[in-house]
């Protein structure tokens, strides 16, 4: 669960549970099976509606698969960096809504 800077590359990495991870790539295998239905329909020129409407469902999968992460770093690489007393994970966080709110 701990977020760490990997010594490489500067980058943080977050070990997950057994059951986080399996969701996680439960919901990104699912995407990416509606990714594919759509280049298919693309691929056999279905209507534009028809497709429109399986991309605003793969972009509601998307944005479910954010809320998890997103309520998953907060309970607890967030909760975590701020009992540490590293304030900087805040500000990272206001940003990370900035960019998801746009």
């Amino acid at each position: 669960m701990e977020a760490e800077d990997t010594s490489c590359c500067g980058y943080k990495t977050k070990e997950r549970n057994e059951k986080e991870y399996k969701d996680l790539i439960h919901r990104l295998n699912r995407i990416e099976g509606q990714i594919r239905g759509i280049r298919g329909m693309v691929e056999r020129d279905a209507y534009c509606t028809d497709i429109l409407v399986q991309v605003a469902a793969a972009n509601a999968a998307l944005n479910s698969f954010n809320k998890v992460l997103l309520a998953n770093h907060i309970k607890s690489c967030v909760t975590q960096d701020i009992r540490e007393g590293k304030e900087g994970t805040v500000d990272e966080l206001v940003e990370v809504l900035q960019k998801l709110m746009k």
